[in-house]
């Protein structure tokens, strides 16, 4: 298994007068983790929910696997959306959810499930309405990684976890991923602890797609350019300026090019320090300094 490829063509979603997705394109790669960001109100939700075949495009289209999911029994038993909320019902035992689960889902392994339930510390006698919304977000955690569905979406599951939870559950997830291959989708605000994880990205702003690359280009192109404020004004006025911090006599700016080592030596030569960018900053420079 390596995963379902995704394309999206001019997709546009609206919801009453609220136009949710507007034009909207992008192609991922099958077999890929990728990380979907945007502040809120930019779409993510809604794109998942499409690519989930939970809701209908209003305009544009929608391959997962080469076929539109919508109404695709095929493609809807192995694509596996998972909310914040887990999914679950609060009413019945967890062994009663993951049971419903394991019949919905053809590529379910239980016997994953169950060493990921030890690991969470979750009890299969649990309801989980008597949970805590970490405990309940640990379980969607785990129906996503034991459903190993070609088209794994986590849509903030992680919100809910305390800091030890969510990096196990990271740590869970690449170790899976690298033994079973498939396209995992991370919605996420925690870009800093998440970013590792990312082989493309694709940031959404007003419905719209502001960036679909491949996490390392995205990274190289991030860069910052610090030293006496004449000199940085000078040095990167040609360049593609996202950001900027005045700290007296002395600027940081955040540029967005693919700095080759001509440029580099010529900052270099300027007495000009350049430094990296994660992709949390380069989001927050993007999006307009908001997260």
């Amino acid at each position: 298994m390596t995963g379902f490829a995704v394309q999206v063509r001019d997709l546009g979603v609206r919801y009453g007068d609220t136009q949710a997705l507007d034009g909207a394109s992008l192609d991922l790669p099958a077999g890929a983790i990728v990380g979907l960001l945007g502040r809120n109100g930019s779409g993510k939700t809604t794109l998942l929910s499409v690519l989930a075949a939970l809701r209908k495009p209003s305009t544009g289209s929608v391959l997962v696997d080469g076929e539109d999911p919508f109404e695709n029994e095929r493609v809807m038993e192995r694509v596996c959306l998972i909310r914040e909320s887990g999914d679950v019902m609060a009413d019945e035992k967890l062994s009663d959810t993951l049971d419903l689960v394991a019949a919905a889902r053809p590529t379910w392994d239980g016997e994953y499930a169950a060493e990921l339930l030890d690991a969470f510390e979750l009890s299969l006698r649990k309801r989980p309405g008597t949970l805590s919304r970490g405990q309940r977000s640990a379980v969607g955690a785990v129906i996503g990684l034991a459903s190993r569905a070609p088209l794994t979406i986590f849509d903030e599951v992680y919100l809910g976890m305390d800091a030890p939870s969510r990096y196990r559950f990271y740590d869970a997830l690449l170790a899976d991923y690298v033994e079973h291959p498939r396209t995992i989708i991370l919605s996420s605000h925690l870009i800093s602890e998440v970013e590792r994880l990312f082989e493309e990205v694709v940031v959404l702003e007003a419905g719209r797609v502001l960036l679909a690359e491949d996490a390392d280009s995205v990274r190289a192109r991030g860069a910052t350019v610090t030293g006496p404020k004449d000199r940085v004004a000078e040095a990167t006025r040609d360049l593609t300026v996202i950001g900027r911090r005045d700290l007296g006599p002395t600027a940081e700016v955040t540029v967005f090019d693919a700095l080759g080592a001509d440029e580099r030596a010529r900052l270099d030569a300027a007495g000009l320090d350049i430094g990296p960018v994660g992709l949390q900053d380069l989001f927050v420079h993007l999006t307009g300094g908001k997260s």
